[in-house]
C-alpha cells in the first residue's frame, strides 16, 4: 500500500518556523496500530489522518503524537485545512472536520487561515500548587484544570525562564501543562508541555487557546487577544471569543515544507 504524505509548517509565514505536521489523507481508515507506528516513525509532535466525508467540504480527523492519540490539536487540523484547500479542492473555502474532540470548523481567509475551536472555560483548581512548584520549579499564582493544565504566573520573564522536570510531569492525568502570565507587550505568553504524549515542549500549541482565550478574556476584559508561545519556534497568534463566548477563532498561515510517499506492507 502507498500513502502520500505532507509536512506542513503551520502558523508560520515561512519554513522552518512555526510547528511542523505530518498530513495524511486517507481513502478510508488505518487500523489504530499502524497509524501510531506512522506516527511514532515521524516523532513530530502531531500526524493528522483524514477521511472525507459523505457531506460536502466536510471530513472526519484524528490526531496522533508519537505516543499516542490526541483528543484535540489545532495546528495539525490547521496543516490539514491548507492541504486540502492548496492540493486536494482549490473550491474548498470552509471546512468542517469531525473529530474525538468535537466538530471544528475552518476557514480559508485572504492571507491565512482561521480554526474555529468550542471556547473551554477552565475550573480553578488549588490542590496541585505544591505539586506544581515542585515539578515546574516556580510556584503558580493560580491553577486551573480544563483539557489541561493551566498555571498562571506573575510576569513573562518567569515563563521565559522555567525549566520543568519533564519525567516528573509524565504521570499527570491530563493532556499536558500550560503555563501563562501576562506579556510585556503581548495580552498574554504562554508555553506548553506535554511529557505524556512524547512531546516535553511543543512549539506551537493552538488548541491551548481553547481555554486560555476565555480565561484571559475575563481577566483583561477582552474578546480579542494577542499572545505569543515562547518557545524555540513559536510565535504571535490572535485568538478572539464570539460574542456569546462559546467560541474561539485562532488565526494563522501555512507553509508546506515536503510531499512523500508512505509505503506500507
Amino acid at each position: 500500500m502507498k500513502l502520500t504524505v505532507y509536512h506542513v509548517d503551520a502558523f508560520a509565514d515561512e519554513v522552518f518556523k512555526g510547528n511542523p505536521a505530518r498530513v495524511c489523507p486517507l481513502e478510508s481508515w488505518l487500523d489504530d496500530i499502524t497509524m501510531q507506528k506512522i506516527a511514532s516513525e515521524y516523532n513530530v509532535s502531531e500526524t493528522a489522518f483524514f477521511v472525507r466525508d459523505d457531506a460536502p467540504n466536510t471530513y472526519h480527523i484524528r490526531w496522533f503524537s508519537p505516543t499516542e492519540e490526541v483528543e484535540l490539536c489545532g495546528h495539525a487540523t490547521l496543516a490539514t485545512a491548507f492541504i486540502i484547500c492548496e492540493h486536494i479542492d482549490a473550491n474548498a473555502r470552509e471546512l468542517t472536520f469531525h473529530s474525538k474532540g468535537g466538530i471544528l470548523k475552518v476557514r480559508k481567509e485572504e492571507q491565512h487561515y482561521t480554526l474555529i475551536l468550542d471556547a473551554k472555560m477552565p475550573v480553578r483548581d488549588i490542590e496541585y500548587i505544591t505539586l506544581f512548584n515542585a515539578t515546574i520549579g516556580e510556584e503558580p499564582i493560580q491553577v486551573y484544570k480544563g483539557l489541561d493544565y493551566i498555571l498562571i504566573y506573575d510576569n513573562e520573564t518567569t515563563i521565559r525562564n522555567i525549566k520543568p522536570r519533564f519525567d516528573a510531569l509524565k504521570s499527570l492525568d491530563l493532556r499536558g501543562i500550560c503555563i501563562t502570565a501576562k506579556g510585556d507587550e503581548k495580552d498574554f505568553v504562554y508555553r506548553f508541555f506535554a511529557p505524556k504524549l512524547g512531546i516535553n515542549e511543543d512549539y506551537i500549541t493552538g488548541s491551548a487557546c481553547t481555554s486560555l482565550a476565555p480565561l484571559w478574556a475575563q481577566i483583561l476584559g477582552k474578546k480579542e487577544l494577542h499572545s505569543a508561545q515562547l518557545s524555540e519556534r513559536g510565535s504571535d497568534i490572535v485568538c478572539s471569543l464570539d460574542e456569546n463566548d462559546s467560541k474561539v477563532a485562532v488565526s494563522g498561515q501555512c507553509v508546506l515544507f515536503s510531499k512523500g510517499e508512505i509505503y506500507l506492507p
